[in-house]
């Protein structure tokens, strides 16, 4: 999890947090915006604007952090954005990024082109990726399968290229906090129904 205070001009604090072996991440979430905002006098009521990475991504984070990004700006009336993570990892390098990422059951969700593609079987992203000139951004599990570059191998400033997207957003987007919403590309695997039948 990234945390990241920011001016339009600069960045003022970034902060990464990872899991424990008792605790997931996002329970600091709160503390840890708290933390940020002591650190740089401020309170709450000094922003303007919060933006949240919405997914696809760990259920769990993503489903938490929209929840305090739309009670935050619910709260203090302030404008929310939300970005994927698939365009956040676009921003790595570059001139043609594909970014691929495990979905499970043999498949990743893709960004391609500018867009979301969707949660595309590999052996499709294997093609599309033979058939064009891709710089290939990927996680750890897929590297082995689809070459490129895996984000997790390197201290990538997310947090900081999530700030930038959000301030670009702002020009188009309202902002409305009540539009925030994860990006569920595909149902968790706990809603999907089992073939199970109980006699």
């Amino acid at each position: 999890m990234y945390v990241v205070l920011r001016t339009e001009k600069e960045i003022l604090t970034s902060e990464v947090v990872e899991n424990t072996e008792s605790k997931y991440h996002s329970a600091f979430l709160i503390s840890t915006i708290k933390n940020i905002l002591r650190k740089n006098n401020l309170k709450p009521e000094d922003l303007d604007v919060i933006g949240i990475n919405i997914g696809p991504g760990s259920f769990t984070g993503i489903r938490a952090c929209t929840t305090v990004a739309r009670v935050i700006a619910q709260q203090l009336n302030i404008k929310a954005i939300g970005v994927s993570s698939l365009e956040i990892l676009s921003k790595l390098g570059g001139e043609n990024p594909l970014v691929a990422l495990d979905a499970r059951k043999n498949k990743a969700y893709l960004w391609c082109d500018n867009e979301i593609k969707g949660a595309i079987e590999l052996e499709q992203v294997q093609e599309i990726i033979k058939n064009g000139s891709y710089d290939v951004i990927t996680d750890d599990r897929l590297q082995k399968t689809l070459g490129g570059t895996s984000y997790q191998q390197n201290n990538y400033p997310l947090g900081e290229i999530l700030s930038g997207l959000v301030l670009d957003k702002l020009k188009t987007q309202s902002g409305n906090w009540a539009e925030l919403l994860p990006l569920y590309i595909q149902p968790p695997p706990i809603s999907q129904k089992s073939n199970c039948q109980l006699r």
